[in-house]
């Protein structure tokens, strides 16, 4: 993209989307007197009705969203009086269950969600490419390779490789692992296919450092990064190209 268009990211755009989506969404739950209901809770509503009582790990699995997620929407539903949590077979397990105030307002919420359905159907068809099939398709596409190991990877990340390597720092101080200065990267990929930066003090033997995937020619995989001491410095054994977090 150049000039006016680069100034606003892909990212802000999607915000942009999803905000005014779900800010109209909002106002015809508010109308259909759904007081203090959200329209991220009718995923959960939903499947909540579909399998009865279950633990919130069941209900992440069921909505398409990670635990933590799912987590924080049912704590936040549970503070409104929309969903109570109870100890399941296992102590430490939580099961959700709907209030009689959620199932009170369900033909209101089943009425929104038809309705938005119906809306997102006909708006597809002004659409180049259906929103239907396109926000499944990314989806798929970042489950099947997250967005930062594509960012790491991208040309222009290739072409700064300092950037990687604040990346790499960053992951490893926040593991606890000591932050290793290692040669600009560049370098690094001129050599034989090991690293040799400085060893760090107090650091002896081996050490394992966290999985790490590396990037070739051929695509990635993943491995582990061995660190070795030596006398002139530390060996970080991982092949042309480089390791990535």
């Amino acid at each position: 993209m150049t000039g006016e268009a680069s100034l606003t990211g892909l990212g802000t755009l999607l915000r942009h989307v999803l905000d005014e989506m779900d800010a109209d969404i909002a106002s015809v739950l508010a109308d259909l007197g759904t007081p203090g209901y959200r329209p991220r809770y009718s995923a959960i509503v939903r499947a909540l009705v579909a399998l009865g009582p279950v633990p919130i790990r069941d209900l992440a699995r069921a909505t398409a969203v990670t635990q933590s997620a799912a987590s924080q929407t049912i704590t936040q539903m549970a503070s409104r009086g929309f969903v109570v949590l109870k100890p399941g077979e296992d102590a430490r397990q939580r099961v959700v269950h709907l209030t009689a105030k959620t199932r009170a307002l369900l033909p209101k919420i089943e009425a929104e969600w038809a309705a938005t359905a119906s809306a997102a159907a006909e708006m597809d068809a002004e659409l180049p490419f259906p929103l239907a099939e396109m926000v499944p398709a990314i989806a798929a596409a970042l489950a099947r390779r997250p967005f930062r190991e594509r960012i790491i990877s991208s040309a222009w990340a290739q072409a700064n490789p300092d950037f990687t390597a604040k990346l790499a720092a960053a992951r490893r101080a926040r593991s606890g692992l000591p932050v290793i200065s290692a040669m600009p990267w560049p370098e690094a990929s001129k050599s034989s296919g090991n690293l040799l930066i400085p060893s760090p003090p107090a650091v002896s033997g081996a050490h394992e450092v966290e999985p790490l995937v590396r990037r070739t020619a051929h695509g990635s995989s993943r491995g582990t990064l061995i660190r070795e001491d030596s006398s002139a410095g530390t060996v970080l054994s991982g092949g042309l190209g480089g390791w990535y977090p």
